[in-house]
């Protein structure tokens, strides 16, 4: 079968085998991107993720004033602005990221001038209300077309507030929480569930001060932040589709080296270690405030059993319930999904695109509006898969593909490069045909 940047074929593998050191986490190179834009001196950081989501935060802020230096490989210094962004000559292009509009309209909410964040059609399809309301509350103005972007921002002098999340979102959090830095007074954010923290790491790491309770985390408003330089864990996102492919393969051996392994992003760990697999950790450091670590795993010699993801769980593995679906069919008892309605907003409707997928393959599978259930023991077999130009959809039936009978068509493979451009050349490194 022929292969272009847009498509991918995919063969089965017979293991998976060898050493991984991955780019970095998508998720802190963005905050440091921010972070290191409004701060005062040069941050230098090593290890900064390859994927075009950071690299629009980057831009976002170089043309709000801050210098950006960017060698292409994982090495950038970001010169910031010492507190003021500069009004930028026209729109500010978010790409693909909702990361990017919705943290970055946190920054700009307390900022004079007017901005405008624009994105690509994918984008432009994400709820932003939901980052618009709390930032309204504390004084800013912005404007939305149906709730949607283009996202136009009116800076205004914001007072702070204390704020409770309707949902479970890390870049909500983020948003009020790098406003309160500009606010007068303590902002408080609460949520029922705890979502990842890399903002607080990131803001303590950069010089700000932050009180943590179990369910909520304030900031005082008129911090200065001041540059640092930080090596960028490997993203444990990126991981999750290798952890999810060598756990499917009795003999597989793989290993991470300086991985991520932040608690509100190593839930995954815990999952497939409920599913049999045999993890270890070693070599645990803290840098800037993240921990990093050497990730070994094994696939259990009778194969993966079965689990139910929902509740909590399922906000903090919600980029990685797409793979967990995808190897499902190939456990012993099935996975089932809960509580991921989230996943319906996401690049697209990953609970509609997972199950079509599945399908195609020759699974039995049953939708739900908030999860799926996966039955077990199931065989699949070569097909065309349609990533909906959604990355993690791309990669998550590149692993399903691995275990299957023969061929698999990858539609829209270009789109990982969104997030991880390297995710094809590695996963052929590791897999043994």
């Amino acid at each position: 079968m022929h292969q272009t940047l847009t498509e991918r074929v995919i063969s089965p593998a017979r293991n998976i085998d060898g050493s991984l050191r991955l780019p970095g986490d998508k998720s802190i190179s963005h905050r440091y991107a921010l972070l290191g834009g409004l701060a005062e001196g040069t941050s230098r950081f090593s290890n900064f993720s390859t994927g075009a989501d950071p690299s629009s935060s980057l831009a976002c802020v170089e043309a709000l004033g801050a210098t950006v230096v960017n060698d292409g490989k994982g090495n950038v210094e970001v010169t910031g602005v010492g507190g003021t962004f500069h009004a930028p000559a026209g729109a500010l292009d978010c790409g693909n990221s909702g990361s990017t509009m919705r943290m970055l309209a946190g920054f700009l909410a307390a900022q004079s001038g007017e901005f405008t964040l624009i994105g690509d059609e994918s984008l432009t399809r994400r709820p932003m209300e939901r980052v618009r309301k709390p930032l309204q509350q504390m004084g800013a103005e912005i404007d939305l077309t149906d709730g949607h972007a283009p996202m136009t921002i009116r800076g205004r002098k914001l007072h702070a507030m204390d704020y409770t999340t309707p949902v479970p979102s890390a870049q909500v959090k983020s948003a009020v929480l790098f406003a309160g830095l500009q606010a007068e007074g303590v902002t408080t954010v609460r949520e029922a569930v705890r979502t990842r923290d890399h903002s607080e790491l990131a803001l303590r790491a950069f010089g700000a001060e932050l009180t943590r309770t179990v369910d909520s985390v304030s900031i005082t408003g008129g911090q200065k932040l001041t540059a640092i330089e930080a090596k960028v864990p490997g993203d444990m996102s990126s991981a999750a589709f290798f952890l999810c492919a060598a756990a499917l393969f009795p003999g597989s051996n793989l290993i991470f080296d300086d991985l991520g392994l932040n608690p509100t992003r190593a839930s995954l760990l815990d999952v497939l270690t409920a599913l049999g697999a045999h993890i270890g950790v070693i070599n645990l450091e803290d840098k800037a405030s993240e921990l990093i670590g050497t990730v070994q795993i094994n696939a259990p010699a009778n194969g993966l059993t079965g689990t139910t993801v929902s509740g909590g769980l399922a906000a903090q593995l919600i980029d990685e319930l797409p793979v967990l679906a995808a190897i499902a069919p190939y456990t012993q008892n099935g996975i089932r999904i809960r509580d991921a309605r989230e996943l319906r907003v996401k690049e697209s409707d990953r609970i509609a695109l997972v199950a079509q997928n599945l399908r195609a393959m020759g699974a039995e599978v049953e939708e739900f509006e908030d999860g799926l259930d996966v039955p077990g023991g199931q065989q699949l077999h070569g097909a065309e898969i349609d990533a909906g130009g959604d990355h993690r959809i791309a990669m998550a039936f590149s692993v399903a593909a691995l275990r299957a009978e023969g061929e698999t068509l990858i539609r829209g493979a270009e789109s990982a490069a969104i997030s991880f451009p390297e995710f094809f050349d590695l996963l052929d490194g590791v897999a043994q045909r």
